[in-house]
């Protein structure tokens, strides 16, 4: 099973059933692939949810990927400061200390992780997580 983390834009598209991307949100449910996060990811995920959804669609959210197998909750003891936008390093961070296998994203702001050697760092959009996941 593959582990990931996903950029808090890329799951908050994949909520609605009526999205193009839900998919990603579906196949999370379905455990098709392991979910990292942090509690300041999970924090953000809630916060951003709840901006562009509402308090209730924020809280059921939560409440789904707070009780799912398939979400590891990782503990970072180190902070890299790889990226230029330092509120997306949490995501970096939680891709390092639990060894994913990718950050799912579409921001820019992670294609300076393609000139880093050290820590390897791999960053994917959607499309070809889709095709990872055989979808």
């Amino acid at each position: 099973m593959h582990k990931v983390v996903l950029d808090t834009n890329v799951l908050l598209v994949s909520i609605s059933n009526r999205s193009k991307f839900h998919w990603i949100f579906k196949n999370l449910i379905e455990k098709k692939y392991a979910l990292c996060v942090t509690t300041d990811i999970l924090n953000e995920y809630a916060e951003i949810i709840e901006q562009h959804m509402g308090n209730e669609t924020s809280e059921s959210t939560m409440g789904v990927i707070e009780n799912l197998s398939n979400i590891h909750f990782i503990t970072k003891y180190y902070q890299f400061h790889l990226l230029k936008d330092e509120d997306d390093d949490k995501f970096v961070d939680c891709a390092i200390a639990a060894n994913a296998d990718f950050i799912v994203s579409h921001d820019k702001d992670f294609n300076i992780l393609k000139g880093i050697n050290f820590p390897h760092v791999r960053v994917i959009k959607t499309e070809a997580f889709k095709k990872i996941l055989k979808i």
